[in-house]
């Protein structure tokens, strides 16, 4: 007979392991499905080229933020809401966040689909979200969400967005993830690295600094053989030729924290890399 309170039940270190990778399976088997009710989301196919890998031969992160980045530019382009259009109204779509998960990254060559569809426009925001997927498989690879703001070019100041600048958009319901609050928290013990020069490389059409150029940038302070599953950046101020960025970066056992600051210390970009699933 056994005792009263003994335990007569145990688990082995790889039935534990099993279980969550069955989890994770059942998880991601289900976000698969739901891209696939997506009636309105527009999508591009490609095969990752070498010039988008890495050291290990998979699609790097910066290249990742492109792909996502490309795909709502092409969107827009569609729709008649693209760069002639804000051209002619003195906009921009300025990028404020982004909150990225990370199953896996494509090696090369491997034919990949990228999507994207807003689901919300509401005073001068709008929220995208995106996925990345096996063009032959459908298997679930990368997904995001993304918080753009509004701005006049004239003097970069954010303006309410009007019907008619949004009304070639079909929303969808957002992407079933976790979106937390887009600000980026930064703890007071921070290594300064050697400052830099954004130079005319670093810079995009609207002449300041590329949203993926940060990630980029912020991806060269990850310890190596640290993987991370996950990315969210904040973007709190442009960098143009010319200015000087300082970086500040701080690690600990699930996170790299990058914040590419200005000389007085203030961010113009906060990049976390996350090992774990906490995002």
């Amino acid at each position: 007979m056994n005792k009263i309170g003994k335990n007569t039940h145990s688990c082995s270190v790889k039935d534990i392991k099993a279980t969550l990778r069955f989890i994770l399976f059942l998880k991601y088997a289900t976000l698969s499905l739901i891209t696939e009710d997506i009636n309105n989301m527009y999508s591009f196919t490609t095969n990752v080229r070498f010039s988008e890998v890495d050291e290990n031969k998979v699609l790097s992160l910066s290249s990742l933020i492109n792909y996502f980045q490309d795909c709502s530019t092409f969107h827009s382009e569609s729709v008649g809401l693209g760069f002639d259009y804000l051209d002619s109204v003195h906009r921009v779509w300025l990028m404020i966040a982004w909150q990225v998960k990370i199953k896996r990254l494509p090696k090369i060559g491997e034919p990949v689909l990228i999507g994207t569809w807003p689901y919300e426009f509401k005073s001068i925001y709008g929220k995208r979200n995106f996925i990345l997927k096996n063009a032959d498989t459908d298997e679930l690879l990368a997904y995001a969400n993304s918080i753009w703001c509004y701005a006049d070019t004239e003097n970069f100041r954010p303006v309410k967005i009007l019907p008619e600048n949004v009304n070639g958009y079909i929303m969808e319901e957002p992407f079933p993830m976790n979106v937390e609050d887009r600000k980026i928290a930064i703890p007071d013990s921070l290594t300064e690295m050697p400052s830099f020069d954004v130079t005319a490389a670093h810079l995009d059409c609207n002449k300041h600094v590329n949203n993926g150029r940060y990630i980029s940038m912020a991806e060269s302070y990850i310890p190596e053989g640290m993987k991370f599953t996950a990315i969210s950046a904040d973007y709190k101020e442009q960098a143009h030729l010319g200015d000087v960025i300082f970086p500040k970066v701080y690690i600990d056992d699930t996170t790299c924290l990058v914040v590419l600051a200005k000389e007085d210390g203030h961010p113009y970009t906060t990049v976390k890399f996350y090992l774990d699933e906490n995002i």
